[in-house]
């Protein structure tokens, strides 16, 4: 599939736009998506990494006499959030998210040290809170914050009229998210795949990065399975030996450049934090990111 050019404004859904960052990575694909809904009086949603040339092609792809009058941010990672501080000070534009880096933080991920932290914009803070549910007035429709933690604790999808969502990082089509505590829950993340899973009239996800997901419900239920097994893969690795979220990553991730397992050595870290609230694995000691998990038979 041929990415799009970076810093070029196209239309990708009814009253929907979206111009490609250029920060290309093995975590962000080809790029951040930043979206913007409606004509005249625009929305701008992920105004990406702190890059002014991204925002200059975003105010550049816009038609003359447009003005941008909200920005929408999915959540807190540098990938997605800091473009909105320069945005906002270009335009007067407020920034409206479901809070800062910390807010919809489990109370279990906010109690244990497990390291983590990786892309956060720490110094994020919207000049507005939206609430799960809230409905936002925009140029392109009613849209509707979805709370979706799990990816990050602050996530929110934005549901558009016609069936279409902007899912940030929570679904994807060229991957799965990463999910590494304490931002990242995967508990909270199955429970925001079940919200999406709910939702029958959707017809079009657009994510954070990749193409635009045109089988949104087949995509969540791939996404569901894959979970399922990681998660079997590392209770049987467990039931052989025990292990650290790192040394079991390496036993299971035996296909990925090596690279990204430290990654997916947090993605099982997540698994394993999941299992041990439902008795299935045990930390020797402390619960923290370099313990040695034990299968638990119960």
């Amino acid at each position: 599939m041929k990415a799009p050019v970076a810093g070029v404004m196209e239309q990708v859904a009814q009253g929907v736009r979206r111009c490609l960052a250029p920060n290309p990575s093995p975590m962000t694909y080809w790029g951040t998506n930043s979206y913007v809904l409606g004509q005249g009086q625009v929305c701008v949603v992920d105004p990406g990494p702190d890059d002014p040339s991204h925002i200059e092609a975003l105010l550049d792809g816009l038609e003359p006499g447009e003005t941008v009058v909200q920005i929408l941010v999915t959540h807190a990672h540098i990938d997605h959030s800091p473009g909105a501080r320069i945005l906002s000070a270009r335009t007067g534009a407020p920034v409206l998210a479901y809070g800062n880096a910390l807010a919809g933080r489990s109370a279990r991920m906010a109690g244990l040290s497990l390291g983590g932290g990786e892309g956060v914009d720490t110094g994020f803070a919207p000049d507005i809170c939206l609430a799960n549910g809230e409905v936002i007035q925009t140029s392109a429709g009613e849209v509707t914050a979805l709370w979706t933690p799990g990816h990050f604790g602050n996530h929110l999808c934005f549901a558009l009229p016609d069936g279409v969502v902007l899912t940030g990082d929570l679904v994807m089509g060229w991957a799965s998210s990463l999910v590494s505590p304490p931002d990242g829950d995967l508990t909270d993340f199955m429970a925001s795949l079940d919200l999406l899973s709910g939702r029958s009239e959707d017809q079009l996800y657009l994510p954070g990065h990749g193409e635009c997901v045109t089988s949104p419900l087949a995509r969540v239920a791939e996404l569901r399975a894959h979970r399922r097994m990681r998660h079997d893969q590392i209770l049987g690795a467990l039931s052989q030996a025990p292990g650290t979220a790192e040394q079991l990553a390496a036993r299971i991730y035996t296909d990925i450049n090596p690279a990204l397992l430290p990654a997916a050595a947090r993605n099982v870290l997540a698994h394993l934090i999941d299992m041990n609230a439902q008795n299935l694995a045990t930390p020797a000691g402390q619960l923290s990111a370099g313990a040695v998990f034990h299968f638990s038979s119960r």
